[in-house]
């Protein structure tokens, strides 16, 4: 994104997912992805990214849904479990399969004599047999077609206490926790996923998570709520680092801690500064600090 916004980039090719909702800081977002001269998006959904950011020239090429991929493919449960999956009926008739898009962008891009056979690429088996031999942990992908098995990658889940160290024990190392930022007016908020969202994509704005009608809110502990001088459900400005979100109603929420709030990913991202950790490159999306202003009597009627 900094490569993109500073004109280092030309051309993007997003293999599903949403680069500028899922960034911080989406004002940011927009204006690096909008530097590219060309950007390609391979998605089954239509998102937020395909509306915002946009380059000089941009495709949305549709694709296969997992569900609907002609060939077997494989999907990694949510307890590390790998294992085929058989695909099904096309919703739509037109779209191509992830794996026929990309194989063929190869076969007329890339060079006839490179290391990899694009053509062969086109089975699916053939993948599952490169990845065998080419990925730690998932060997067992080379022969899923013929065994069924499905398989935990190694190294994910520990069934027996034993660690990948000289002595099979772990180890354990102290850290000093920083300061928490913030101050007397200010709330460090975190970002959240509701239960009717994968990823960025929202399907519904209920959360029954935390009993919310919809996600236009700031949940805060009631305390916070009666020190701000605020009211349940009193329409609010939400200032942060990176950038201002208007309208947004005040929820009373006891499972926070004082202090603290919590608003919804990805829209809250608009709030979040972009710099991050020099360690892990995570931006503070549990940690942005942010302020409240109540929104006028004028503006509330």
């Amino acid at each position: 994104m900094e490569s993109a916004a500073a004109g280092e980039l030309r051309f993007g090719l997003c293999l599903g997912g949403n680069l500028y909702g899922s960034n911080p800081d989406l004002t940011f977002a927009a204006k690096a992805l909008s530097q590219l001269e060309s950007l390609v998006f391979l998605s089954t959904t239509l998102n937020t990214g395909h509306f915002h950011g946009l380059a000089d020239e941009t495709m949305i090429l549709p694709v296969l849904a997992r569900d609907e991929e002609p060939q077997q493919t494989t999907q990694e449960s949510m307890f590390n479990l790998v294992r085929l999956s058989d695909g099904g009926p096309r919703r739509l008739a037109g779209p191509r399969s992830e794996i026929e898009v990309i194989t063929e962008m190869a076969q007329r891009v890339l060079a006839e004599n490179g290391p990899i056979d694009w053509q062969a690429m086109t089975d699916a088996k053939q993948i599952r047999s490169v990845i065998g031999k080419v990925v730690p942990g998932f060997e067992k992908m080379e022969t899923i077609d013929e065994t069924k098995e499905e398989f935990q990658i190694d190294g994910r889940t520990f069934h027996q206490p034993k660690f990948a160290m000289p002595d099979g024990r772990a180890q354990l190392h102290k850290h000093d926790l920083p300061d928490l930022a913030g101050g007397k007016d200010t709330l460090r908020l975190m970002t959240v996923r509701s239960e009717g969202q994968f990823n960025t994509v929202v399907y519904e704005d209920e959360d029954i998570y935390r009993g919310q009608d919809g996600r236009d809110v700031i949940l805060l502990n009631p305390q916070d709520v009666e020190r701000l001088n605020l009211r349940h459900d009193q329409r609010v400005h939400v200032c942060g680092p990176a950038g201002k979100m208007s309208d947004i109603r005040v929820r009373e929420f006891a499972q926070i801690r004082e202090g603290n709030a919590l608003m919804y990913f990805p829209e809250a991202n608009v709030l979040v500064a972009r710099q991050h950790d020099s360690q892990s490159r995570t931006p503070a999306f549990k940690g942005a600090v942010v302020t409240i202003e109540a929104v006028s009597a004028v503006a509330d009627r």
